[in-house]
C-alpha cells in the first residue's frame, strides 16, 4: 500500500490552483469537470501520481467556503530555505501567519502559511529534522 492523495474542498479552484502552484511550485497533473455532480476534481503535486503523493482539489460548484472544523491539522512541505521561502510567498501577496523559527520545545525550523481558503500548511526547514525527502525547494518557488 501507498498514500496516493489527500482531498481538499475548495470554495475557488482557480484561487486555490494559483497558490498550490505559484506560490508552492506544484504542477496541475489534471483536472476534470463531472457536470451530472456539479464538481471538478485538480489533481496537483510535485511529480507524477505513479510515483508521489498529490492533492486533489474538489471544487462543488456553487459553495464558496467550507467550515474547517477542528480536526484537520496541516499539510506540511519541506523547503531548502524556509527564511527565502516565506519571503517569495508574502512578496506574491500570499499569507504567513507564523514566521519562521524553531518549533516550541524542539530544534525544528518551522513557518506556518495559509491558502485562500484558510488551511494551514506547515513549512519546515529541511535538515533541521532529519528528513531527507525533499518536497518543495525554496529554490523551485523562486524561479517560478
Amino acid at each position: 500500500m501507498r498514500l496516493l492523495h489527500t482531498m481538499l474542498r475548495v470554495g475557488n479552484l482557480e484561487e486555490s490552483l494559483k497558490f498550490y502552484c505559484d506560490f508552492l511550485g506544484m504542477k496541475l497533473l489534471r483536472r476534470k469537470d463531472y457536470p451530472g455532480g456539479e464538481f471538478t476534481l485538480a489533481f496537483i503535486g510535485y511529480g507524477d501520481e505513479s510515483d508521489n503523493t498529490v492533492l486533489e482539489l474538489t471544487y462543488n460548484w456553487g459553495v464558496e467556503k467550507y467550515e474547517l472544523g477542528n480536526a484537520y491539522g496541516h499539510i506540511a512541505l519541506g523547503v531548502d530555505d524556509i527564511y527565502a521561502t516565506c519571503e517569495v510567498i508574502k512578496n506574491r501577496g500570499g499569507k504567513v501567519v507564523r514566521e519562521p523559527g524553531p518549533m516550541k520545545h524542539g530544534s525544528t525550523v518551522i513557518a506556518f502559511i495559509e491558502d485562500p481558503d484558510g488551511y494551514k500548511i506547515e513549512l519546515i526547514q529541511l535538515g533541521t529534522q532529519g528528513s531527507a525527502v525533499k518536497q518543495a525547494t525554496s529554490e523551485q518557488l523562486v524561479t517560478q
